[in-house]
């Protein structure tokens, strides 16, 4: 299993996709443990491998005044309960060395954002924490490019690397997915694709990221029938009031439904393999 290494990892025994879910960004402690009360409460039922996914800071943003956090121990300390009340491995993202060195005191996985996974110090030093790295594909990588930044990881010694699509540029305001680079990328490490952020619309002229949730499960189940190892799915209660990507993130109240659809996929898939 992809994510055997992470100790407090469940339902190991079984060929499903592994999901990071969660919110975009830790808003308040009742919000994050409210929402992986909810995700595991599925995914139990489901037997899908589970990681909690938050941000503890917001660095990427388009505008000064757009939410960045609610301080940066304050939201790593909450990522921490959320691992020991339900027994589940957290995630966050990391941008630049310091945050490395504080979030792996935290956190099971570190995640490389896509516009920095081409900055060798901040690879290198998560890799040397010796955690499991997420590397999101650049919206301007190829998929075969990515094969140098796992290399970066291996190269400390650290064996434990995902890589992550988030959709490439279409123009200035569009991304797309293309599935041909699913296969490429599962040759160089453990494949994710981040359904949520593949749909973002950016650049927008309001400062403020668009998106079409609408088109959440249709990204899904393509990913899904193309042998991605994990899914990426960020989700919310009240998606129009997330301080962080409200404009892409599906509603927690629809993501059972899509997960047992997305089950059901993977077992027809894994009937013909």
């Amino acid at each position: 299993m992809i994510l055997q290494n992470i100790p407090s990892i469940k339902n190991l025994d079984n060929n499903n996709f592994f999901l990071l879910s969660g919110p975009c960004a830790i808003e308040s402690e009742e919000m994050a443990l409210r929402i992986a009360e909810k995700i595991v409460k599925i995914t139990d039922v489901l037997k899908i491998p589970y990681v909690f996914k938050g941000s503890f800071k917001k660095a990427n943003r388009s505008r000064l005044d757009s939410f960045t956090g609610i301080g940066d121990e304050k939201a790593l300390k909450i990522l921490k309960k959320v691992s020991e009340t339900f027994e589940i491995p957290t995630i966050t993202d990391v941008h630049e060395v310091s945050d490395v060195i504080l979030a792996a005191q935290y956190v099971d996985i570190l995640q490389i954002p896509a516009f920095l996974v081409r900055q060798t110090d901040l690879v290198v030093a998560a890799a040397k924490t010796g955690k499991m790295v997420n590397l999101k594909k650049g919206q301007f990588m190829s998929p075969e490019a990515m094969k140098h930044a796992v290399q970066k990881v291996k190269d400390v010694g650290n064996e434990n690397a995902l890589i992550t699509d988030r959709g490439t540029m279409f123009g200035y305001q569009d991304m797309i997915v293309d599935f041909r680079g699913i296969p490429t990328m599962r040759k160089f490490a453990p494949t994710v694709l981040d359904v949520t952020h593949s749909l973002q619309q950016p650049n927008q002229s309001s400062g403020v990221t668009g998106g079409r949730p609408e088109m959440i499960e249709t990204i899904a189940r393509a990913g899904v029938v193309n042998n991605v190892d994990g899914l990426f799915i960020e989700t919310h209660f009240d998606p129009s009031s997330a301080k962080s990507d409200g404009a892409n993130m599906l509603h927690i109240d629809y993501l059972e439904k899509l997960l047992t659809n997305l089950v059901n996929i993977r077992k027809t898939i894994n009937s013909l393999s």
